[in-house]
């Protein structure tokens, strides 16, 4: 079953259709549920005021009601808390929000229970987060692609809004206008189905959005040309009171975390807050569906649409500030509703024409248009729920002018500026989702693949196991991928119960009936995200690239991972043509009794004694081989294997790597390389020899446009799958080769710290004795920990500080990670009395570091950071060449290997 799920991976269109069709359903039911449920709820709290005093009984229930709604959404999912639609946005940029059954069910329950205990708070924003956290559940069920999985979720919050008012058209125009912003064909086909069902199946069972009695509206409302001025003063007066509106919200968002109280206690606070407000108004406050038809067919006094106004401006800030689980939509709606209310009845007064009615209705869509900046939305709402064609002139220039007015006093979106108060920042082009969505497989694939055949014995595939470091192979027939077979494969025929299978002789059991015949692939076409999700989803290192059962390439995360930093870099990630290979024209070769091998790359004799000693220090740690590697320039137009050059002085630096590898009895390889492209003479040395970590000098700066490091340091770091760690020497007296080796200084011991290297310490003049550790959460972080008692053997007395960088606003920070990083420490070497850890201020990382260093004159920084993480600082900012230039101590830079 797991295999033919696997199948339905691409986003046909049939499967979305039949999606989109379930979610308008289940968005819609929902839709009925919050509306009946939270209807209810407020019903019996109304009722309660007739037989309790008000003063007694609203504030109660907002309080035990407010503290149980909080209490469900910051136990069970507190991506739940405000509207959701921030979420949804969020979620829909690629940003990693949850967005799960789970949060639309405690959405949908905590939703009815803050709208029903009289927080003046509306259904229409958790309708979208439902809908959308209902779709994201389904896509998870049901296998899909990145591009896919976006557009049902984007369906599913159009469907939720469009339940929720019942104006499928609106939810269609909402996923445009604000949330995905997205006129694809399937985009587009998928809303319109999902809201479709939604509102009508919504207005089938009873979802009503105003329940108004439309013949009395439509029979009320009227235009005329001279009220032109009219409408727009009120779309001027929506505008400015919406964009106050926008700023009230965020001043209440941060006046309760000033607070310093957790989500239930300010639910619980909102509740009791609006609940004592609604006791001292009139009983007809108490029931916001009547107030509102009211304000809207004409029936109140200016002087309580006013009231209304000022109520509900000020209890909908203290409700939302909160965090309470409710939207925006309804308390937009009601205030523009008697913003309008007051300005046609102050127009009928003046010039004895026009309707309240109409200025009531064109209210509503400008003060919607204005907090929520969606006018095109904003007028299709209104005009679906009255479908009155008189309208449409009004509500087209109250909501435009609204729209205008609201964002030259207050730019940018409100849903943007929630996220950023929680961290997020939405940007509008993204260069790594660039290339993930523009290139396809075919552009960055591997055309040369290693493959088994399916009639080759098990004894032959082992063989071709036991030759190549590749974890797996696929299997063909005919050229046709018909399988693929893995390490594990084989170790499940030992652990077979098959007698017959595990008994037979090795030579008689072919490929094919041990392999996996229906292996993952994907088509030369398909986009790298597409790729990127099969990868992570199940956990595989490649795939086959399969076009008509033919296979044509294999892809991997390496090279995704590459072209996304071509891509960043500024060059194009489609296929070149590739350099001839380099050529070796001398090498050495020692036992290969080691678990691992370390590559040296050497070019600079002045360095290249203190990269040794440490590659050394990292190779008896870990029992590794060291390889050690001369490369040597040629013309383009000369080739590497015909070209005459003269070795002696290579090989004089080489030998001189011998004589030290011998006094540290360690097994040593070295090689010369003539080429035309270092980083691949090198990239070429690792695949062949198997190099587990390289170990190669930096700059620690580039001239270079468009690169961090330098072109060779830029292209290893990009494509090597070892482990790999840069050395930016500080700037002390030279430490050359000599044919002696090393300075005789002994290495002496402190505090039980005994190295098993017989290695001899650098000199004094280049101190390897303080070391300073930035830690934080990264990948490449641990990896740092884990180098550090290999190389903390270079000195004489060491001593290490791990750090932590905190912004200047942060009142506690948290060292959990720096005391993870002491005990593992512990654990490797006795380090409790050489290891303190401490965190320092400062407004950025690189600040902190180079501050540290140049006040407290640490000889050695020690960088953990992950590959990704370095190409895309190069456009904000690259950290750590900042802090090799700023600092004049070594600094060693750390980054993990990547999957093969």
């Amino acid at each position: 079953m797991n295999q033919r799920f696997r199948t339905w991976w691409q986003p046909r269109r049939g499967l979305a259709i039949a999606e989109a069709c379930i979610i308008g359903l289940v968005a819609a039911l929902s839709a009925v549920f919050l509306k009946v449920g939270s209807g209810w709820l407020g019903t019996w709290r109304v009722h309660t005021t007739h037989l309790l005093p008000a003063w007694l009984v609203l504030p109660a229930i907002g309080l035990v009601l407010g503290f149980l709604a909080g209490w469900l959404v910051d136990r069970l999912a507190p991506e739940a808390a405000g509207s959701g639609i921030p979420q949804v946005k969020a979620s829909l940029a690629n940003v990693s929000v949850n967005l799960s059954w789970r949060v639309a069910g405690v959405k949908l329950l905590s939703a009815i229970i803050a709208i029903g205990s009289g927080m003046t708070l509306g259904r229409q924003g958790p309708t979208v987060q439902v809908g959308a956290g209902l779709a994201a559940g389904m896509s998870r069920w049901v296998p899909t692609s990145p591009d896919h999985r976006r557009q049902m979720i984007a369906a599913g919050a159009g469907a939720g809004l469009a339940a929720a008012f019942n104006a499928p058209i609106a939810g269609v125009l909402f996923i445009v206008e604000e949330l995905l912003q997205d006129l694809s064909g399937l985009t587009l086909g998928t809303a319109i189905i999902a809201s479709f069902i939604g509102g009508v199946i919504s207005r089938l069972l009873g979802g009503g959005s105003l329940d108004l009695n439309l013949q009395l509206v439509k029979s009320s409302s009227q235009f005329s040309i001279p009220e032109i001025p009219f409408f727009i003063l009120l779309g001027i007066l929506a505008g400015l009171f919406g964009a106050l509106f926008n700023r009230g919200i965020i001043f209440s968002i941060k006046f309760y975390r000033r607070l310093h109280i957790s989500l239930p206690l300010r639910v619980a606070l909102a509740g009791f807050i609006s609940g004592v407000v609604v006791a001292m108004l009139p009983p007809s406050f108490r029931d916001n569906t009547g107030l509102r038809e009211s304000l809207i067919t004409g029936g109140s006094h200016p002087s309580v649409a006013a009231i209304a106004f000022a109520a509900q401006f000020i209890l909908t800030l203290i409700a939302f500030g909160s965090g309470a689980p409710g939207g925006l939509f309804a308390p937009s709606l009601i205030l523009g509703s008697c913003l309008g209310h007051i300005i046609g009845v102050s127009e009928l007064y003046l010039t004895g024409v026009g309707s309240p009615t109409t200025y009531a209705l064109a209210g509503m869509g400008g003060f919607f248009s204005a907090v929520s900046k969606v006018p095109i939305t904003a007028i299709v709402i209104v005009f679906e729920m009255t479908t009155d064609f008189n309208l449409v002139l009004p509500l087209m220039i109250v909501s435009v002018a609204a729209y205008l007015v609201a964002d030259k006093v207050v730019p940018g979106s409100l849903y943007e500026k929630l996220l950023e108060l929680k961290g997020i920042t939405l940007t509008k082009e993204v260069a790594m989702e660039g290339a993930l969505t523009k290139l396809t497989a075919k552009d960055v694939m591997q055309e040369r693949v290693e493959t088994l055949d399916a009639e080759m014995s098990l004894e032959e595939a082992m063989q071709a196991f036991a030759r190549s470091h590749h974890r797996g192979f696929p299997v063909v027939e005919d050229s046709k991928l018909v399988g693929i077979v893995t390490q594990s494969d084989l170790l499940k025929i030992r652990e077979s119960t098959n007698h017959t299978l595990r008994d037979r002789n090795l030579a008689d059991i072919l490929l094919k009936e041990i392999m996996t015949s229906v292996p993952m692939t994907v088509s030369p076409i398909h986009t790298l995200s597409n790729v990127l999700y099969l990868l992570d989803r199940y956990q595989i290192s490649r795939l086959p690239v399969v076009d008509r059962r033919k296979l044509i390439g294999i892809i991997t995360r390496a090279d995704i991972i590459r072209a996304e930093a071509d891509h960043l870099n500024g060059e194009n990630a489609t296929p070149k043509l590739r350099p001839e290979p380099s050529y070796i024209v001398y090498q050495t070769r020692s036992p290969s009794t080691g678990r691992g091998r370390l590559l040296v790359p050497v070019a600079n004799p002045e360095t290249a004694g203190v990269l040794l000693q440490m590659a050394a220090a990292i190779a008896r740690d870990r029992h590794y081989e060291i390889d050690c590697v001369q490369v040597m320039l040629i013309p383009r137009h000369s080739s590497p294997s015909e070209t005459q050059v003269r070795t002696a002085k290579s090989r004089r630096l080489l030998r001189q790597a011998e004589v030290l590898a011998k006094k540290w009895k360690i097994p040593l390889h070295t090689q010369i390389r003539v080429t035309h492209d270092v980083a691949q003479a090198i990239l070429e040395t690792i695949n062949e020899q198997h190099i587990d970590l390289i170990l190669m000098g930096w700059k620690g700066n580039t001239s270079t446009p468009g690169r961090i490091f330098g072109n060779v340091v830029d292209t290893i770091i990009r494509q090597a799958t070892c482990e790999v760690v840069l050395v930016k020497l500080g700037k002390i007296p030279h430490y050359p080769l000599s044919p002696e080796g090393a300075p005789p200084s002994p290495l002496r011991t402190q505090n039980g710290l005994n190295s098993p290297l017989p290695l001899t310490v650098l000199p004094t003049q280049h101190s390897f004795n303080r070391w300073l550790v930035p830690v934080a959460g990264g990948p490449n972080s641990p990896l740092a920990i884990k180098l550090l008692p290999a190389l903390i053997t270079l000195g004489n007395d060491p001593k290490i500080r791990l750090t932590q960088v905190f912004k200047p606003s942060e009142l506690k920070p948290d060292m959990s990670i720096s005391e993870q990083a002491i005990r593992h420490l512990m654990r490797r070497r006795k380090l409790s009395s050489t290891v303190v850890a401490l965190p320092v201020q400062a407004n950025s990382v690189a600040e902190g570091v180079i501050n540290l260093v140049q006040t407290e004159g640490y000889d050695v920084v020690v960088l953990g950071a992950s590959r990704e993480g370095l190409l895309q600082q190069a456009i904000q900012g690259n950290i750590p060449e900042a802090i090799a230039s700023g600092v004049e101590s070594t600094v060693i830079l750390v980054r993990g290997a990547m999957q093969k």
